[in-house]
Formats: C-alpha cells, sequence, structure tokens
C-alpha cells in the first residue's frame, strides 16, 4: 500500500529507473506525507499545509523534469 505522498508524486512511474528521480519522488513524498498531520486537523493550517502538499508535487514534477531532460 503506497501512501498519499507516493500516489501524488507517482513514485511507481519511473520507466528509465533514473536512481536520481526515485530519490527525488522518494524526498518529496516524506514530505508530503509529513504535511498530511496538518492538513488532518483542518482550519487555516491545514489549508496551508494542503496548498504546501500541492507545491511540492508541482516541484516534484519539476525536479523529475530537470534530472531527465537532455541538455
Amino acid at each position: 500500500m503506497s501512501s498519499i505522498g507516493e500516489d501524488r508524486v507517482g513514485l511507481e512511474f519511473n520507466p528509465s529507473g533514473n536512481q536520481e528521480v526515485t530519490a527525488t519522488k522518494v524526498a518529496m513524498a516524506h514530505e508530503i506525507d509529513n504535511l498530511q498531520r496538518i492538513v488532518d486537523h483542518g482550519g487555516e493550517a491545514g489549508r496551508a499545509a494542503a496548498i504546501a502538499q500541492t507545491k511540492i508535487e508541482g516541484a516534484c514534477m519539476w525536479a523529475v523534469k530537470a534530472i531527465t531532460k537532455n541538455l
């Protein structure tokens, strides 16, 4: 069973098997999971944590693009 963070960053999707992609996704998933306890409490802090989760998800996407982009 995967965590919410693992689902959001698509941890299982790494067709190239790039270890740097895996490490990046694991780190970002961990941070999303850490914020989930705050989200679960609700209120203004929960809202802020949910926004942070969304931003981390986007940052992960851009990081993976940077890692895999042929320069």
